[in-house]
Parts: structure tokens; sequence; C-alpha cells
């Protein structure tokens, strides 16, 4: 969603997204890093004016801030060899060995998979990668995002089969920044509508993920 390249410079679909939508409106975007922990804390206290930073939407977040509908649905996803044709559900990864990331959301999707052979944990996502395609792996439980970015990497190596749960990513406002708010959607609604944001979704990801619309959540 977001990072430094090689040079240095914030890149990612957030960003993206985020400098565009600025010259819709006609200001200048400037980043904050700020640290995950005290992110909301420094919003409220006015230290920037949104958090647009892969942030999801939840109902504890909601009581202190208020959300642009979704952009995008995070999720954990299920990723195979592209010439796979067995694995299509939950239960087609039954006596198989799929791969995850130690420590990661994936992994906690993947714990609750019910019937593996054998549950691998990786170090790095990008060696779960290399032993998937190298046929050690039946599949890997992966971050969406992380895994549709690789995969943009590795064209044509592999594909995402389903999803698990969803996980809706969207801007978050001051409660009171009601103009702010108003604004900054009609134009995230114009750049869904006039195709600004599959473009986008399809340079980061390999194709269009992007969404705009009220979650589950709220």
């Amino acid at each position: 969603m977001e990072f430094r390249d090689e040079k240095n410079r914030l890149v990612g679909y957030d960003i993206d997204l985020a400098r565009e939508a600025g010259k819709r409106l006609g200001v200048k975007v400037e980043w904050i890093p700020t640290d995950w922990n005290g992110v909301i804390l420094a919003l409220n206290s006015g230290k920037f004016d949104i958090i647009w930073s892969g942030m999801s939407i939840t109902e504890e977040r909601a009581k202190e801030v208020d959300f642009s509908p979704a952009y995008i649905n995070e999720s954990q996803v299920v990723v195979v060899k592209a010439g796979n044709e067995k694995i299509k559900n939950q239960d087609d990864l039954k006596g198989k060995v799929v791969g995850t990331q130690l420590g990661s959301t994936g992994e906690q999707a993947a714990k609750k998979l019910k019937g593996l052979k054998e549950l691998k944990k990786y170090s790095k996502y990008t060696e779960a990668f290399l032993d998937l395609d190298a046929g050690r792996l039946d599949a890997i439980v992966v971050d969406e995002l992380v895994g549709r970015y690789y995969m943009t990497k590795r064209s044509n190596q592999f594909k995402v089969v389903f999803s698990l749960a969803k996980e809706p990513f969207g801007i978050a406002y001051r409660k009171q920044d009601k103009e702010l708010q108003k604004a900054l959607n009609k134009v995230m609604e114009d750049m869904k509508k006039d195709g600004t944001m599959a473009r986008i979704s399809k340079k980061w990801f390999g194709e269009d993920i992007s969404t705009w619309e009220q979650p589950d959540a709220l």
C-alpha cells in the first residue's frame, strides 16, 4: 500500500491514489510517517488531516474517527501455481501441504483450515513462493495485497483461487471534518467511476481489486 523504493521515495497504491485525489482537489499532498500505535491519537490531535495508510475499518475505530467507504477489500487469500485446477475451495486443501509466513495474519488464517497434511511456516513470503513454484507446497495463504503485488513480478506463475476473511480499508477522518470528508469522498467516487482506481490497482496488483462501498463492519 505504501513503502519506500530504492531511492527512498514513498510509493504504492495509497500514494498514487492520494496524489491523484489531491490533484483533483487542488491541494498538495504531504505524507507524515507516523508510529501506527498512536496514529488515531495523532490524527485527532491535529498532527495531520487524514489517515490514508491501509487502515482496516472496524467498529472500535469508528468510535474515534469517521471512515470513508471502503476503497479496497483486503483479505487473506489462497494462492496456487497457475496450472493447478485441483484446488478451488477450502475442502480441496484437505491433505495438502500449505505454506505461510511465520507470525503473519496469514498464519492465523491458515491455522483455522481443517485437515491440512502440513502447515509450513516461512520467515518470508518470498521463500514460500519459491517452494510453491518448486512443487514443495500445494498452496500458500498470504495477505492478498502482498500476494498480488508479488504476482505482478512473477506473471503467469501463480493465481489466487479464493479468499478467506475480508478486511475493508478506508480513509479515516476527524469526526468534525465533515466538509473534507464530503469533498474527498466525492473525488474518490469519481475516480472509481471513471476507471482511475482500476488503473492504479492494475499497476500495483495486476488486476482491479478496488471498490467503493460501505463495509459490513459499520
